[in-house]
């Protein structure tokens, strides 16, 4: 499987990335960026590019692929929706809208929020734009799109995020983070759960189309197949 990943410094996409250069079956993964994640390997290509609104000088480089992870996103926290927007839809479009046209066979992942407003018209201002974005990103012609909302992320394997603020108070909530996840398992995923999960449904599909929290934690704990691999209803659109 070759696998494109983008937002592989954050959080989740550190994750996404460990999870792909552990599984046996992923035989290439180039990410895509504006900062190189330092990582090597010798199935690992990383291209970094400034313009993520814009990809015409790297098309060449965005064919072949079987999935697309895109693990890109920002805090809402003290921004206007416009800005949100642009960097929410927006980004994710021009992404989506160019790898769609040149992969059309691709299986695309995206990482949204719990709380998701797939109906634009509530009161959140993050969870209307996150609704648009997996709104517009269904209409495209890919040969699947899942959308995960994994809510509460405990982060592991010694990844951090890059927002300094999750930065700062992670370390206080590590405990009750893994109390959270022994004694409520469908409220909270880590970073290795939602990188295997992303990796389930690009091999076999997922009878759903969105991803819950409870949803992410089920295909990590569904028994492998004789092939290794999860055995998941394969997805009919």
């Amino acid at each position: 499987m070759r696998v494109l990943l983008f937002g592989a410094t954050g959080m989740v996409g550190q994750g996404v990335l460990r999870e792909c250069l552990r599984a046996q079956d992923v035989d290439f993964v180039q990410t895509v960026g504006r900062s190189p994640t330092g990582q090597l390997d010798p199935r690992l290509t990383e291209i970094v590019h400034p313009d993520m609104m814009d990809y015409r000088t790297i098309e060449s480089s965005l064919q072949g692929f079987d999935a697309c992870f895109f693990c890109l996103g920002v805090s809402s926290f003290r921004m206007k929706e416009a800005d949100y927007s642009r960097l929410t839809y927006d980004l994710t479009l021009a992404a989506a809208r160019t790898l769609a046209r040149l992969n059309p066979q691709m299986t695309f992942v995206y990482v949204s929020g719990r709380g998701t407003d797939s109906s634009e018209q509530g009161r959140s201002m993050w969870a209307r734009v996150k609704g648009k974005t997996e709104n517009a990103l269904k209409l495209l012609p890919f040969r699947a799109v899942y959308l995960f909302r994994p809510g509460v992320i405990e982060p592991l394997h010694g990844i951090q995020s890059k927002t300094r603020m999750y930065r700062l108070i992670y370390p206080f909530l590590r405990p009750l983070m893994s109390l959270m996840h022994a004694l409520t398992p469908n409220q909270i995923v880590t970073t290795e759960e939602v990188g295997r999960a992303m990796l389930a449904v690009a091999r076999h599909g997922y009878a759903k189309t969105v991803m819950e929290p409870a949803d992410i934690g089920a295909i990590c704990r569904t028994p492998p197949g004789p092939s290794g691999t999860p055995p998941l209803t394969p997805h009919a659109g």
